[in-house]
Formats: C-alpha cells, sequence, structure tokens
C-alpha cells in the first residue's frame, strides 16, 4: 500500500546502537516544518509510540511511501542547516556496508555534535560579507609545479615518494619535505576551484602540514579539524565545510568524511600510521574510506610516505596507483651496525656510534630513537636470565625511575622481595631500557650536553639546531631547525621482534621517518638489524621491500593479499554466523577457539571480490543475534545483556 504524503514525506536514518533499525523510516511532514525540512538536517521523530522522541537525520524527501500502515509526523527539525551532504551520505552507507556496521556509526565520526553558540556565529558570518583572510604572503607563487601538481588537476591516483628532508619556508620555519609537497598539491586543488582534504596521523604531522599551508593558502580557506579542538570549535570547523566556497581541509583520520564543496583532492601522509585505523565500529581505516570517497566523487588521490605501506604497494602492484618520485631523490646516508656483547646499555650503542653522535654533536642536534617510553622496561634474573614476573599476577616487572623499587606493569604491587622462582637467586638486571633511562645513560657518556627527552609524557614537537641529545620514542621524534646532524636507530631486533604480521613494515616505516629528519649527509645509524630489511633502508628502497612482503603474504594468504573478518562473540552467535556464510570453496574459515572471556573467535579469509557478499551475511547475522538477545530480555523483563556478536573487517589485532 502507497501513501502520498500532502507535504511530503520525510525518510530519516534515526540515532539508534540497534543494528536491526539500520534502514530509512517514513515519517509524514507537517505543513508547518515543510519549509524548514530539508535533506540533510537533524530532526526529532515518534518511535514506536507517540511518548518516545528520538533524534535522526532527514536523508531525503519523497512524495510516495511503501509503507503498508500509517505515518507518524515529524516532531521537529533540531536545526535548518543541512549537516549531512548526499556525498557523506553517499560515502557513510557504502563505509557501514563494506564493514557490516550500522550508517549511524559512521555519521557519528563524520558530523560533530550541535553547539547552538557555534551556528549562531556561523550564520551570522553567512548574513554578512565574510572575509576570506586575503591570500598569505607567497599564496599562488608556484605552488602548482611539477608532477604532483599535473597529478591534482588530471584527478589521477598517485602513490608519492616526497622529498625525504627538512626544508625551510619562507616565515623561517622548518617542515617535512612531505608537507611542503603536499601543501603545494593543496593549494594546486584550491587554485583550481575545488576543495583538498589532507589526513595526517596526529597533531605533529598537523603542525608542519598547516604551518606548509599558511604561506599557499588565504586563511579563510584553511580549516583544521583537530581532536585536539574544543567541540564548539570542531563544529565551528565542521560548518565552514558546508559553504559553497572551497576549502583546504586539514585533520586526523575522520577528516576523510569532512563535507568538502566540489571536492577535488584526498591525500593522507604515512598511511601505514596505527592511528588511522578507526577504533570504533565500524573499524574502517581511513585510507579504505579515502578509497571508497575517491571512487564516487572522482577525485585526486595522493597516497604519500617515505616508506610505503603493503596496502598502498598492492594497488600500484594492481595499477590503479601510479608510483610518482621526486626529480630529485635525496637518500639519507644509512649505516648499518652490528650491536656489542655486553650490558645492557652498551650493547645498545656500538662504539662507532658513539663516536658518530660524539662528532655531530659538536655541530648541532643529535636524535636517539628508542623502542618504548619509561626508564627500565623489562627486568630478568641477573644469575639465569629467566624474565622476572610479578608474584601475585605474574605480569612483568619493571623500574619507574633511578632510585624506584622494582614494581608489576600490570598490578602495580612493589617486589623488593623478589626472588627468582628457578634459581632462587635475588638480583635483577635489565633487559629492555626506556627512554628515560637512555638519557640517563647518555647524559653521563657525554658531560655537559643538553638532553631531551620526547615521548608520549613529554611532548615536544620542535628543538633548535643547538647541540643536544634528543632522546624520543618511535613516533614521537621532534622537528629539529636544519636537520638533525645524526640519528642513532636503536633496538631495532626489538622492534621487529613483535609478535605481529606488520612489525617489519611498522619498523621500516618508523626508521624511515626518523631518517628523514636528518640534515645533508648527515648518518643515520641503525644498530643490530641487517639482511633485507636493513638494505632496504640504506638503499632507500623501502617500496621494493614492500614488493617483496606483499609477494610473502601473498603466497600465505595474508593480508592485504586477501581479506580477512573476525567474528567474535558466544559460541552458538559466532557458528550461527558461519552457517550464513555457506560451504563456498574460496572462503577459508579458521577456528573458532576461545578466547580468555567466555567469547570465542573464528576468522574469515576471502577474496576482495566477496567482501560485499561476506559483509551482507554477516550483518544478517548480527542483526538476527541482536534481534533474538533484545527478546530474549524482554520475554524475562530484562536482566544483564548477554555478550554480542562482533564483526570486524581486516582486523589488525589478529595479524
Amino acid at each position: 500500500m502507497t501513501v502520498v504524503g500532502e507535504g511530503g514525506i520525510a525518510r530519516v536514518l534515526i540515532d539508534t546502537p540497534l543494528p536491526q533499525l539500520d534502514h530509512l523510516f517514513d515519517y509524514r511532514i507537517p505543513e508547518r516544518l515543510a519549509e524548514v525540512a530539508r535533506p540533510g538536517v537533524r530532526v526529532r521523530v515518534p518511535f514506536r509510540s507517540a511518548s518516545r522522541i528520538v533524534d535522526g537525520y532527514l536523508v531525503e524527501r519523497v512524495e510516495v511511501s511503501d509503507h503498508g500502515g500509517g505515518l507518524g509526523d515529524l516532531e521537529a527539525v533540531v536545526s535548518d542547516v543541512p549537516v549531512l551532504t548526499p556525498q557523506v551520505w553517499r560515502l557513510a552507507r557504502d563505509v557501514a556496508d563494506r564493514g557490516a556496521g550500522s550508517a549511524i556509526d559512521v555519521l557519528r565520526l563524520a558530523i560533530p555534535p550541535r553547539y547552538v553558540r557555534a551556528e549562531k556565529a556561523w550564520r551570522a558570518s553567512q548574513a554578512g560579507e565574510r572575509d576570506a583572510g586575503g591570500p598569505a604572503p607567497g599564496a599562488g607563487t608556484g605552488a602548482g609545479a611539477g608532477q604532483l601538481a599535473e597529478a591534482v588537476l588530471t584527478r589521477r591516483r598517485v602513490a608519492l615518494s616526497p622529498p625525504a628532508e627538512p626544508v625551510r619556508l619562507a616565515s623561517g620555519v622548518w617542515v617535512g619535505g612531505w608537507a611542503r609537497a603536499l601543501a603545494e598539491a593543496a593549494a594546486t586543488c584550491l587554485a583550481d576551484g575545488a576543495s583538498a582534504i589532507v589526513a595526517v596521523p596526529d597533531y605533529r604531522d598537523q603542525e608542519q602540514l598547516v604551518a606548509a599551508l599558511a604561506e599557499l593558502v588565504p586563511t579563510g580557506d584553511l580549516v583544521q579539524l583537530d581532536a585536539r579542538q574544543s567541540g564548539q570549535e570542531r563544529y565551528s570547523s565542521f560548518l565552514r565545510c558546508l559553504e559553497p566556497r572551497p576549502a583546504v581541509i586539514v585533520g586526523n583520520r575522520s577528516a576523510v568524511y569532512a563535507p568538502a564543496e566540489r571536492l577535488g583532492l584526498i591525500a593522507l601522509w604515512d598511511d601505514g600510521d596505527a592511528l588511522f585505523a578507526e577504533p570504533l565500529a565500524p573499524y574502517a581505516h581511513a585510507r579504505d574510506v579515502a578509497l571508497l570517497r575517491q571512487r564516487q566523487q572522482g577525485t585526486a588521490l595522493v597516497a604519500a610516505a617515505y616508506s610505503r605501506s603493503v596496502e598502498v604497494q598492492r594497488l600500484v602492484g594492481l595499477g590503479w596507483l601510479t608510483e610518482l618520485r621526486p626529480e630529485r631523490l635525496r637518500a639519507p646516508r644509512v649505516i648499518l651496525t652490528a650491536a656489542q656483547q655486553g650490558d645492557a646499555t652498551r650493547a645498545r650503542i656500538p662504539s662507532s656510534a658513539w663516536q658518530q653522535a660524539r662528532d655531530a654533536l659538536q655541530d648541532g642536534p643529535v636524535l636517539v630513537q628508542v623502542a618504548r617510553p619509561g626508564y627500565v622496561r623489562a627486568l630478568a634474573c641477573a644469575s639465569c636470565r629467566r624474565r622476572a614476573t610479578c608474584a601475585r599476577c605474574e605480569g612483568p616487572l619493571e623500574v619507574t625511575a633511578r632510585s624506584s623499587t622494582p614494581s608489576c606493569g600490570w598490578c602495580g604491587a612493589l617486589a623488593a622481595d623478589w626472588r627468582c622462582p628457578q634459581c632462587s637467586h635475588t638480583s635483577l638486571r635489565s633487559v629492555s631500557l626506556g627512554a628515560g633511562r637512555t638519557a640517563e645513560e647518555l647524559g653521563r657518556a657525554f658531560p655537559g650536553a643538553r638532553v631531551i627527552v620526547a615521548d608520549g609524557e613529554h611532548p615536544v614537537t620542535r628543538v633548535s639546531s643547538d647541540p643536544a641529545l634528543v632522546v624520543a620514542t618511535r613516533g614521537a621524534e621532534p622537528l629539529a631547525d636544519a636537520g638533525y646532524r645524526a640519528v642513532l636507530l636503536l633496538d631495532g631486533e626489538r622492534m621487529i621482534a613483535r609478535e605481529s604480521l606488520g612489525a617489519a613494515a611498522d619498523s621500516l616505516r618508523r626508521w624511515s621517518n626518523a631518517a628523514a629528519l636528518t640534515a645533508p649527509s648527515a648518518p643515520v645509524i641503525l644498530v643490530g638489524v641487517g639482511g633485507e630489511l636493513g638494505r632496504a633502508l640504506a638503499t632507500w628502497r623501502q617500496d621494493a621491500f614492500a614488493a617483496a612482503e606483499l609477494n610473502d603474504r601473498r603466497e600465505l594468504r595474508f593480508p592485504p593479499a586477501v581479506r580477512i573478518a573476525s567474528v567474535t562473540g558466544p559460541r552458538e552467535a559466532v557458528e550461527a554466523a558461519l552457517a550464513r556464510l555457506g560451504d563456498d570453496a574460496a572462503l577459508d574459515v579458521l577456528g573458532p577457539v576461545p578466547l580468555a572471556t567466555e567469547s570465542v573467535r573464528a576468522i574469515v579469509r576471502f577474496g576482495y571480490e566477496q567482501g560485499g557478499t561476506v559483509a551482507a551475511r554477516l550483518r544478517g547475522a548480527i542483526v538476527e543475534q541482536a534481534s533474538a538477545s533484545r527478546a530474549a530480555r524482554k520475554h524475562k523483563g530484562g536482566g544483564r545483556r548477554s555478550p554480542t556478536l562482533r564483526v570486524r573487517f581486516d582486523d589488525p589485532d589478529v595479524l
């Protein structure tokens, strides 16, 4: 039965965590709301009963509904600002379908909460003439030169290897070569009358990129969507993205959802960084979202990195991405050395590396990259070398400061009277040293030298060109004016020994990012790592390593040669979900195996062409389990919520 609405019919996506309600509901638009009930606005609607009102988004207006019964009326339009654009809705729907998730979960990431004050200020700016801020110094002077500019203007898809060197801007600020390259690409896109989205892993990268863009883009056309912004500031930036004037949008992983006007470019810096993986359902990686959006809107796509991810290498191998290298490629001078035998401190830094650091420290800063923060992160028995663990919970023992008592890293219990359960010895030795202990040892080795610690607890984004020893954990290395005079990469063996499929590729990525911070001809000393991994860094051919890694994974049927989905939950629910997949010989089901909780987990491997089918069937299992669980609780009059079925595609936790 069809129903024709007098004032039109609104199709609404309601804001609910229930997966069975992930579809559009039809509501009649009353005459009083006919003018403001436009597609994209926030609305309130009655649900199941007139007394229950829920929030939602008006996705589209139609004149005819296929609903068999009577339609309820829209309760209210929360705001007449159309925050959900058609492009973002289509993207959210595709992202949810690809990951067996709900579109509303994606929209929670894409659209920030409403702030009335920010909305009023934005309306006032729209009523008058908005000042674009004028062109920044140097705007439009050479930003459109080179191969990358041509790729942007012709809307090509490229894998970019940017210049591996710090560069000085006209303002005197130093940034990474990648930041200037992507800033020029974004400025080229803006000059062509289109918007650009540039997503970076964290605030350190964002600061460099914004500094480079400030010289090329008018102030009013640069929009930051920063996780460090207050809610009101973030909503104000989001509203600027809705304006018809193109902009350059810079932000973290959620920036790929920004409602950019006439989008012409999507660029990602260092897509292999784990910060691009969304921890909330449907767990979509920013790279995959960018690929979906590029396909929908036909934009240029730039995946830039010093060390190419295996996922990007797969796309290059398929011909979907074109390799693009700078006309003048400066490779850092990498020296491979072996770790010494001896105590835990001296074994980490060979004598030749000590001498290189000593000489370089006369001219400027020296970077020492370590694997972990803290002081001493692991201890062992001084006699039998058995790993020291807590007597209460078997957690690892660590020392948090020079004079502190060893304590458990899990439960915090002190181990003042520790005794080895194997040989009864009572003395401990250091096994894994953190940034704090390394800084202390280097301070004694180089008397009078200034020592700077940069890690999660001591964030440092920049250092001057004055001599200093900078001890930084991986990923927290500050940028040095004019570049570091030497870089020591320690704990290499420990980094690649992690129980992870991507440990080698991730280590190479982190070493490459640190090596790119050096001044011309400055030595980069990699300690304790050789073989193909060491040669890839020394020859600056990370793409060759990524290609070899991809070939190995293809033989073993590991991602990204194939896709995987983890299915976690009660055994009955997991087995029911696997049964929905049928007996397709192209699917490879591993498990289920029990976890530490009452749940079990199974892993499904499949080809990319089967992704849509697998996602749809597993989504059906999620809806079925959620409906059955809700019905059981209602029948029993409430009670404790049973464990739910969880599906995650391309799950990094199982690799």
